[in-house]
Parts: structure tokens; sequence; C-alpha cells
């Protein structure tokens, strides 16, 4: 039987909230800035022109709005777009401990919140999420 699991923005297992964050990252010695198109507690869709490879980790700083420092956590590129209307890569976070996995997904909530109001993303995060 053929394998129908889905892949990039299609595979995702959280919802998202369309924002845009400033995110600062570094990859052999080159910096890089560039900003989300949208975010959920799984992970993020940067928008690059210079997408890294697909299984690159790195560690970026997520400049979050009412936060004194920006937020460092450690990602992975689980899918890229470099030559689409709007190129950019699909990130993986890759939490280091469970209470940092609870202080950005509060975080997340938070920004969706902002963003979508309080009863969509009440509504959101309560249906069931894909496997």
């Amino acid at each position: 039987m053929p394998d129908t699991k889905a892949t990039g923005p299609d595979a995702r297992n959280h919802h998202r909230a369309p924002i845009e964050l400033k995110v600062d990252y570094k990859k052999l010695n080159s910096f890089f800035a560039d900003y989300t198109k949208n975010i959920s507690k799984g992970g993020t869709f940067i928008k690059t022109k210079k997408p890294l490879p697909i299984g690159t980790r790195f560690l970026f700083k997520l400049t979050v709005p009412k936060r004194e420092a920006p937020f460092e956590l450690l990602g992975e590129v689980v899918w890229s777009k470099p030559d689409a209307d709007e190129p950019g890569m699909g990130i993986r976070f890759i939490y280091q401990a469970d209470s940092q996995r609870s202080e950005f997904e509060a975080v997340v909530e938070a920004l969706m919140a902002d963003s979508l109001g309080s009863d969509l993303t009440g509504k959101l995060l309560s249906k069931p999420e894909k496997s």
C-alpha cells in the first residue's frame, strides 16, 4: 500500500495563526533576519529567499510583542519551498524541556488570541488535532 501521509504544509499537527514576528538565526557563521508568516505550538513558517536544507537544525530567536527578551528555540527545517511565490521554510520546534514547551505554548496561545480573538482561538485549540 502506498504511503499517503501528508508532507509539507498539509502535514500540520497544530492549528496556525497568521502572524508576523521577527526571527533571527545563524547558520555557518551567517546571520539571518526574516519574518514568520504564521505560527502554532508545534512550528512556524519563515519567509525567506534562502531556505535552509531540510533536516537542518538551528537556534533562532523569535521577537514576541510585550516580551522583554526574544524567545530562543531550537528548530528543524521540515519542508522548503524556495521557488514559490512566497519562498520560505517550514520549521518544527524542538523543545529542550517540558517547561520550555509549556512557556512557549502559553506565548503562542496569547499571540493567537491577539491575532484571531479569544473566541476563535478557543474553538481552534479545542478541536482535535491531526495525528
